[in-house]
């Protein structure tokens, strides 16, 4: 599968609503769809100029969604999918964020300090509608298919 619009990638982000993120539990103060706001906004504050990792962290959740049984090439499958649209450094930091076995440089480090936080963390991270000019400006520069909503 790959992503060839925002609003391809926004409808799989807007389902993530009401599912829950095993990984921590399940007891977090939302659901993998706050998750992915709280993650992303957290970057935002850490990393105000760097939309990618922002939005790294936005589209964590969509491998689960889009492969819930196969938990091993998740990562791998999640970057394939997202990596015509979103660029090859949103892809990476997706293929490498769950594999701890990989090298981590500072920007890994801050996308999983970022993806923990926000399983705990309880204020308001906005609504994805905020994301859809950030989403289609990195589609815009880096879609091989030049195709944006």
């Amino acid at each position: 599968m790959e992503l060839r619009t925002v609003e391809e990638l926004m409808d799989l982000l807007y389902a993530c609503r009401g599912t829950r993120d095993v990984r921590g539990g399940g007891d977090g103060p939302d659901d993998a769809h706050g998750h992915a706001l709280r993650t992303a906004a957290l970057l935002r504050r850490a990393r105000p100029a760097d939309k990618e990792l922002q939005v790294a962290g936005l589209v964590l959740p969509v491998g689960r969604l889009l492969w819930p049984g196969e938990p091993a090439s998740r990562a791998d499958r999640s970057a394939e999918a997202i990596r015509p649209l979103l660029g090859e450094r949103v892809a990476d930091l997706v293929r490498r964020c769950p594999r701890h076995d990989l090298p981590a440089d500072d920007d890994l480090l801050t996308l999983r300090a970022a993806d923990e936080e926000a399983r705990t963390a309880a204020f308001d991270a906005g609504v994805l509608e905020d994301w859809r000019t950030v989403l289609e400006l990195l589609a815009a520069r880096d879609s091989r298919f030049g195709m944006v909503d």
